[in-house]
C-alpha cells in the first residue's frame, strides 16, 4: 500500500512480515534485485531410478546330431526396478508461473527362467549344406503383470553353398518401463485448433456437431438476422494439456514373423532380402491433442473423448495426453540389401553397399475395438504426423573407393514423401503454405542426402 504525505517519495510495503513488494507497473529501474529475490525461487527437482539384477547362466553341447552338435544355453534371473519423480515443492502444488508438475514413484520385480536350443540337423548332403533349427523360451513372472511365457522358432537352410535360405516365428512380451508408468504429471500448452470451435465447427457433418454440442459447445441459434453458425470462440490457441506417465498401462504383446535368403553367387557380390511382419497387441503408444480431439469429435471414437473434459461455454478444460495402450498394431515390410565390390587394378579397389526398407503396412486399432478395420483410418504409411515420420521408402547407398592409403566415400540417404494434415495451418489462415488447400493436407517431397568425405592414413599412424 502507498503511504507518502505531500511532497514525499511514495514507499510500498505489504502486510507480510520480510515481503518484499514487485511493482509491475512502474518506470525502468523500478524492479529491484530484492523485489526478484523474493519473487522468484530456485527449483530443486530430484529424479530417480534404480535397478537390481541377480543371474546364473548355464550352456554347453548336449549331443551330436548329423549336422554338428546340438547346444544348449539356460538360465536363472531376478530383477528389481523402482524409480521416482519429486519435483520441487512449489512446481508440485501448482503455485508458480511455471507448468506444474506431481510427485510420483513405484516399482516391480521380476523372476525369469529361459531355454535356448541350437538343433544342426543336416550338413554337406544333397540340397542341404546345411539345416539348422534354433528353439527358445522364456518364462517371465512380474509382480505388477503376472506371469507369462514366450516362445520362438527359426531356421536356417542352405540347399547350395551360394544360397541361405532364414525365417523365423516368435512371440514377444514387453512390459511397460518405468518411466512410461511412474514419470509425474506435468502441464504442457501446445497450439490446438479445437474442431468445435466457431471457425471449424460450421464446416462440420451434423453428426459432428451434435457431439460438440452434446459437450457443452453452443449450437447454432437458428437466428436468420444473425451469422452464427456454431461452436465458440477458441481465443487462445494453446491449451492445457498433462503429460506424463500413466499407472494403469498393461504390457504389450506380440508375434512376429521373418522369412527372407541371402544369395552369394561369387565373392564379390551378395543380395538379401527379408519379409517382416510383426503384430502387436496392447501397443504403448501416445497421442497429440490435436489427434485426440479430432478422433472424438470427427471420428466419433468414443475412448478419446474421455480423454479430455470441457468449461462451461465449450473450452478445452484439461486435456490427458499420456501413454496409453492401444487395441492392436500391424506393421509389415520388407528389407533389401546389396553388396558388390570391384577391384580397379593400380586405381584401387571400388564397393558399393545398398540398404533398402519398404514398409508395406502400419496400421492400428484406435478405436480399441478389437479389430483393425475402415474405421480406424487405414494405414498410416506415407503419412506424417508431429515429430512422427511414417516413410514408405528409406534408402542408403555407400559407395567407397580406396587406393593405398588414400580413400572417399559417397553416401546418399533417400527418404520418399508424405503428407500431412494441413487443418491448422488453414485455420490460422495460412492455408496457401498447404500444397492442397482445399483438402487441407501438405505434401513433402521425397528428400535424398548426400555426403562425401575424404580420409588418408598418414604415415605416423
Amino acid at each position: 500500500t502507498p503511504r507518502a504525505k505531500p511532497g514525499e517519495p511514495v514507499v510500498y510495503r505489504c502486510g507480510i512480515r520480510g515481503c518484499v513488494p514487485l511493482i509491475l507497473l512502474g518506470l525502468v529501474g523500478t524492479i529491484t534485485p530484492e523485489m526478484l529475490g523474493y519473487s522468484t525461487f530456485v527449483a530443486h527437482d530430484t529424479y530417480g531410478y534404480k535397478m537390481q539384477q541377480y543371474f546364473a547362466n548355464i550352456s554347453g553341447d548336449i549331443v551330436e546330431l548329423p549336422g554338428g552338435m546340438m547346444s544348449f544355453a539356460a538360465g536363472l534371473e531376478h530383477r528389481v526396478e523402482s524409480g521416482f519423480d519429486s519435483p520441487d515443492a512449489l512446481i508440485n502444488s501448482g503455485n508458480t508461473t511455471g507448468n506444474a508438475r506431481t510427485a510420483t514413484e513405484g516399482q516391480y520385480s521380476l523372476n525369469e527362467a529361459y531355454l535356448e536350443l541350437a538343433v544342426p540337423l543336416l550338413k554337406d548332403v544333397f540340397m542341404a549344406e546345411t539345416l539348422e533349427l534354433s528353439l527358445a523360451t522364456r518364462y517371465s513372472d512380474y509382480s505388477n503383470f503376472g506371469s507369462t511365457t514366450n516362445n520362438k522358432i527359426g531356421f536356417k537352410w542352405k540347399p547350395i553353398e551360394s544360397l541361405l535360405i532364414r525365417g523365423n516365428w516368435s512371440e514377444g512380451f514387453r512390459a511397460p518401463s518405468i518411466a512410461e508408468l511412474y514419470q509425474g504429471v506435468s502441464d504442457s500448452f501446445p497450439q490446438v485448433a479445437d474442431p468445435c470451435n466457431d471457425a471449424i465447427f460450421p464446416q462440420l457433418d451434423a453428426d459432428a456437431q451434435a457431439r460438440c454440442i452434446a459437450q457443452g459447445v453452443p449450437g447454432d441459434d437458428n437466428d436468420p438476422n444473425t451469422v452464427f453458425a456454431g461452436g465458440y470462440d477458441q481465443g487462445n490457441p494453446q491449451i492445457r494439456v498433462s503429460v506424463g506417465g500413466n499407472v494403469d498401462l498393461t504390457p504389450e504383446t506380440s508375434e512376429s514373423s521373418t522369412l527372407g535368403f541371402v544369395w552369394s553367387p561369387t565373392q564379390n557380390f551378395d543380395v538379401s532380402l527379408d519379409w517382416w511382419k510383426i503384430d502387436l497387441e496392447n501397443a504403448i503408444t501416445s497421442f497429440g491433442a490435436g489427434f485426440i480431439l479430432d478422433q472424438c469429435i470427427i471420428e466419433d471414437v468414443t475412448s478419446f473423448c474421455d480423454l479430455y473434459t470441457r468449461s462451461p461455454g465449450g473450452p478445452i478444460d484439461d486435456l490427458l495426453s499420456v501413454n496409453v495402450n492401444l487395441g492392436k498394431q500391424t506393421v509389415e515390410g520388407y528389407d533389401m540389401t546389396l553388396n558388390y565390390r570391384v577391384e580397379l587394378g593400380d586405381y584401387g579397389k571400388l564397393s558399393f553397399n545398398w540398404d533398402t526398407t519398404y514398409m508395406a503396412n502400419n496400421e492400428s486399432d484406435y478405436n480399441a475395438d478389437g479389430v483393425i478395420d475402415a474405421d480406424d483410418g487405414g494405414s498410416i504409411v506415407g503419412l506424417y504426423f508431429d515429430r512422427s515420420n511414417n516413410w514408405e521408402y528409406r534408402s542408403n547407398l555407400m559407395t567407397t573407393w580406396t587406393m593405398g592409403d588414400i580413400g572417399a566415400t559417397w553416401s546418399t540417404r533417400f527418404y520418399s514423401g508424405q503428407t500431412e494434415d494441413c487443418s491448422d495451418m488453414v485455420y490460422y489462415g495460412w492455408g496457401e503454405l498447404c500444397s492442397d488447400e482445399a483438402n487441407e493436407e501438405n505434401y513433402m517431397g521425397a528428400t535424398t542426402y548426400h555426403d562425401l568425405s575424404f580420409f588418408y592414413s598418414t604415415p605416423w599412424k
